[in-house]
């Protein structure tokens, strides 16, 4: 083979090369075909989990709060859901200490928060009027910002949307069926603006 052979037979292989690469350059650029991903839903909108639970675990949860929080210091309480929420606490009365339970029907209301209305009542052996050991209840025991005793009326109202939770997360009762195990919560992060 001549010079001039070899020549031309390179300038032809690095031509070849050069429309490869150029056409794998113009590949790799090329936009890829299909939908847009949209991230503007989640710029927006706050999301939303349901989470449903059951009556042992939102027991520990409870009484995890209420030690970790020091809400049982000065009069000890505690807080069991069984077929119903049940409040266990001592009540003083002439130098000494007695037994003290109430119980409540839990009430999820349409803007997530609870009403606890009063079911029964017994301290010791005594027949005390309810709005009476309501009253000392509300007075003496130490209770979260966002839970009202309401004496009057029979109640304790849960203001679960003023609860303060990390990352500012906020919590609405959905169904609070204890009687059927069926607990739901609806909870809401907020979405992080740009």
């Amino acid at each position: 083979m001549t010079g001039e052979k070899w020549k031309k037979l390179f300038i032809v292989l690095l031509a070849c090369n050069i429309l490869v690469i150029s056409f794998m350059l113009i590949l790799i650029n090329w936009p890829i075909k299909g939908e847009e991903i949209s991230n503007k839903s989640s710029k927006e909108e706050d999301i939303q989990f349901q989470v449903h639970t059951t009556r042992d675990d939102l027991n520990q949860l409870i009484n995890q709060y209420l030690d970790k929080e020091g809400l049982t210091g000065g009069f000890h309480y505690e807080v069991y859901l069984t077929d119903e929420v049940e409040l266990y606490g001592k009540m003083p009365f002439f130098n000494r200490e007695v037994d003290l339970k109430l119980t409540f029907k839990p009430i999820a209301q349409e803007n997530g928060d609870l009403v606890l209305k009063q079911e029964s009542i017994s301290v010791g052996e005594m027949n005390l009027p309810v709005s009476y050991v309501m009253n000392f209840i509300n007075k003496r025991y130490k209770t979260p910002d966002w839970v009202t005793i309401q004496p009057k009326e029979q109640r304790v109202y849960v203001s679960l949307q003023e609860m303060k939770l990390k990352s500012d997360v906020r919590v609405k009762a959905k169904k609070f069926d204890l009687e059927h195990n069926d607990i739901s919560f609806l909870l809401t992060v907020p979405s992080v603006q740009p």
